[in-house]
């Protein structure tokens, strides 16, 4: 049983990001980012559940971190754009996993390859429903499911996966579409954390350009104009972004909700 922390003036900082015996899932996690955040809340001792869509890999990628850190991490495919699969699979893995749930991380997203609007007819309208559907409506219903279970147990971490692209307007690629998604998803977190602020915290992370498959689609000749915008010259990990979901998972974060961290190197800055 894990017992609700509350928060004492002198106490430790380092044990506070403990996760030990905490069921955490984390959505898109057969790679990239989400496969790191569900790698990071494993080595703080959560037990963890990854959803993938497609990428099989996520099976034995899940098995490689139960036997890492020596906890249950389990992969299960799962629609996140289908309401009642995002809560079917919710409540089984919460019941399966000591029954309880204490975090949940939206990170589903895929991104916009169709350049600009007018460039595109029924193929971008289908497209665009496609980016709102994963980046934005996936996390109203991982929100929904997760959240009955929260409010249950009076705690609860619900993380989602925004956008540098959530604050600016990036160039050269366009990508109004998934702009907005990005944008919607940081002001419905803001708006959630105020419903949620009697018994459960509320973030998100907006990453910037992270080197990982989802940008594979991207010409090398971008990705260049993309470094020479960033102070830090330079794409960063999904590595660098373990502590950020770490703090907002833990409970050294419980004065912390309705906030919006930024990881990008420094490139909105200017």
């Amino acid at each position: 049983m894990v017992e609700k922390y509350v928060p004492k003036d002198g106490d430790a900082v380092l044990p506070l990001f403990s996760l030990k015996g905490k069921t955490a899932i984390v959505t898109g996690a057969g790679a990239g980012i989400g496969l790191a955040v569900a790698d990071a809340l494993a080595e703080a001792g959560a037990n963890v559940a990854i959803w993938y869509n497609s990428n099989k890999k996520a099976i034995e990628r899940a098995q490689q971190i139960a036997d890492k850190w020596g906890v249950t991490c389990k992969a299960y495919q799962v629609n996140v754009t289908d309401q009642a699969e995002v809560a079917k699979y919710t409540d089984l893995i919460a019941e399966e996993f000591n029954g309880r749930l204490d975090i949940f991380v939206a990170n589903a997203g895929i991104p916009w390859i169709k350049g600009a609007i007018l460039d595109n007819g029924a193929e971008g309208h289908e497209h665009y429903h496609k980016v709102i559907a994963t980046d934005l409506d996936s996390v109203y219903y991982s929100a929904w499911a997760a959240g009955k279970w929260f409010k249950k147990q009076g705690s609860g971490s619900f993380i989602a996966t925004a956008s540098m692209s959530g604050h600016i307007v990036n160039i050269p690629q366009l990508q109004t579409t998934y702009n907005a998604a990005k944008a919607a998803v940081i002001h419905f977190c803001k708006g959630l954390a105020v419903e949620w602020a009697g018994f459960a915290r509320v973030n998100t992370i907006s990453p910037g350009y992270i080197a990982t498959e989802i940008s594979d689609f991207v010409p090398q000749e971008t990705k260049e104009i993309w470094k020479e915008k960033i102070p830090f010259h330079r794409e960063g990990l999904a590595n660098e972004l373990k502590g950020a979901y770490l703090y907002l998972a833990s409970d050294a974060a419980t004065y912390t909700t309705g906030t919006d961290i930024i990881v990008d190197g420094g490139y909105v800055l200017p």
